[in-house]
């Protein structure tokens, strides 16, 4: 099987409670062997990869920045792109699947690319979004919590596969 690879995307300063979600979203990915992939910086990037890290998963961080260790401690891959917000679009193309917690504008600048290339994003507490027709954006789905979150994502995966 290939490897899977979730993006993890939100509020780089985020409240305790977004922090606690995404901590628990990265454990459960790692728990279902997958990996994250996100901005790797601070806030809900952080906690993701604090999650994961915890019980043994992959961290992909794409970092904006020209040096490596801006990366956050709980990132063990770092890619580092020099390309501030552009990378937002890389990180977008790498995930098979996208988790949104919470989040600003950058977040929503990646919900936008992933739906723009077809991918399904999962929010948890993040954007809700409507066309100027409301109707509704089928890769945009809701989850209640965490481990629904990646149950809904891993399973978007096998039927896109």
């Amino acid at each position: 099987m290939a490897l899977r690879i979730i993006g993890v995307i939100g509020s780089s300063e985020a409240s305790q409670d977004l922090m606690v979600l995404a901590e628990k979203v990265g454990e459960e990915l790692a728990r279902q062997g997958a990996a994250v992939v996100c901005g790797g910086m601070n806030g809900v990037m952080e906690a993701a990869c604090k999650g994961a890290r915890r019980l043994g998963g992959l961290t992909i961080g794409i970092i904006p920045s020209n040096d490596k260790e801006d990366a956050n401690p709980y990132v063990q891959v770092p890619i580092v792109t020099g390309m501030g917000v552009g990378r937002n679009v890389m990180l977008v193309k790498t995930a098979d699947v996208l988790i949104a917690i919470g989040g600003e504008f950058g977040t929503l600048s990646e919900i936008a690319h992933a739906l723009d290339l077809g991918k399904i994003v999962v929010g948890l507490g993040t954007w809700k979004l409507e066309k100027a027709r409301p109707s509704p954006i089928p890769n945009l789905i809701e989850a209640n919590s965490p481990k629904e979150a990646v149950e809904i994502a891993l399973k978007a995966i096998s039927t896109q596969r």
